[in-house]
């Protein structure tokens, strides 16, 4: 079996963590040897919040620089941020709604242009999907679930030994009972929308 280096990264709030755990609780649903780590988190909303996931033989929970077989973004600046660890056959899976930092809010740094990062991400690796995933959250009736989305990008592009169907049970398992639908429909949006 082909090991797989996942990076998940986005900004406090936005599910990152969820999402890595998901992922490594349905790849051991699947019978698969997977490594979850937080590489780097804050403890408040708009912090970075990097995580990996390793499907396969792992000696080590960390994902080096050039090493990530597939980096998941939740937030186009921290997926130019992340860049280091791609490859040129990495899959880049980027939502493109931005989530500016407070130094952007008080009017102290400047957000670059989506479409520009875009572009950066495009000349760096073979394979993108760049997608506006909040609002697919939103769609789903959930805008707090652009982590389903983004989960559902990552089974539709990713060639992942997990299931769906493992996915889609620890999805149901893991969340509060009024969210899982909007969950599993976010999901699925995402999985849809960006195949």
């Amino acid at each position: 079996m082909k090991t797989q280096r996942i990076v998940n990264v986005g900004v406090g709030g936005q599910g990152n963590l969820l999402a890595s755990n998901l992922l490594g609780q349905a790849a051991l649903d699947a019978g698969l040897p997977v490594v979850v780590s937080e590489i780097h988190g804050m403890a408040q909303r708009g912090g970075v919040v990097e995580s990996a996931v390793i499907i396969g033989q792992a000696k080590s929970p960390i994902v080096s620089d050039a090493e990530a077989d597939i980096i998941v973004s939740f937030e186009p600046v921290e997926t130019l941020r992340i860049l280091n660890k791609a490859h040129k056959d990495t899959l880049i899976i980027t939502n493109t709604r931005p989530l500016p930092p407070f130094t952007v809010a008080i009017g102290q740094a400047a957000y670059p242009d989506p479409q520009e990062t875009v572009k950066i991400l495009a000349k760096k690796v073979k394979r993108l999907v760049a997608f506006d995933g909040q609002s697919l959250a939103e769609q789903a009736k959930n805008p707090l679930s652009l982590n389903m989305v983004m989960l559902g990008a990552l089974f539709a592009h990713g060639d992942l030994p997990v299931p769906v169907a493992a996915i889609k049970k620890m999805i149901k398992l893991n969340s509060k009972e009024r969210f899982v639908e909007a969950n599993l429909r976010a999901f699925d949006l995402g999985f849809k929308t960006a195949a």
